[in-house]
């Protein structure tokens, strides 16, 4: 592990002639990626969730019919269970269309911005946040990153 530094290694610092407005820029286009990759997070929640729901259907189908209620049984097991949650989509492939066409967009023109307007760094906007915070000499805010991330 290396040395602790004073403020943001190479990776994290602005490049020469990169204005404010370009980091606020990319800083609020990060924070959207962010949001969307926790949206995704929540969409294969959703997916293993109505997964897990759709087995557990067979069981009381089962307990159903066991109770003598097979009427109830039966509509369970033709009109609700391995039903699509969105018509003629199973959620999995709601995951892939998500994956395959906004999320992988959106990651794209997020690299893109990255790599045509400052070399690809990441996350500059937060460094120079947490670089003025430290400066400031504001107990539990010292960044003290090191080259090891």
């Amino acid at each position: 592990m290396g040395e602790p530094t004073d403020g943001p290694d190479e990776r994290h610092r602005r490049p020469a002639g990169v204005s404010d407005e370009t980091v606020a820029a990319l800083g609020k286009l990060s924070e959207a990626l962010e949001c969307v990759e926790r949206a995704r997070g929540h969409l294969y929640s959703l997916h293993q969730l109505i997964g897990h729901a759709d087995l557990m259907l067979d069981d009381a189908v089962e307990q159903f019919r066991a109770a003598g209620h097979p009427h109830l049984a039966e509509r369970i097991d033709t009109e609700l269970l391995g039903r699509n949650v969105i018509a003629g989509r199973w959620t999995f492939q709601i995951v892939e269309d998500f994956d395959d066409g906004y999320h992988a967009l959106f990651r794209e023109l997020d690299r893109q911005a990255r790599d045509e307007l400052v070399g690809g760094r990441r996350h500059l906007y937060e460094a120079e946040m947490k670089e003025r915070r430290r400066t400031r000499g504001r107990p539990g805010h010292e960044a003290r990153p090191t080259g090891d991330g």
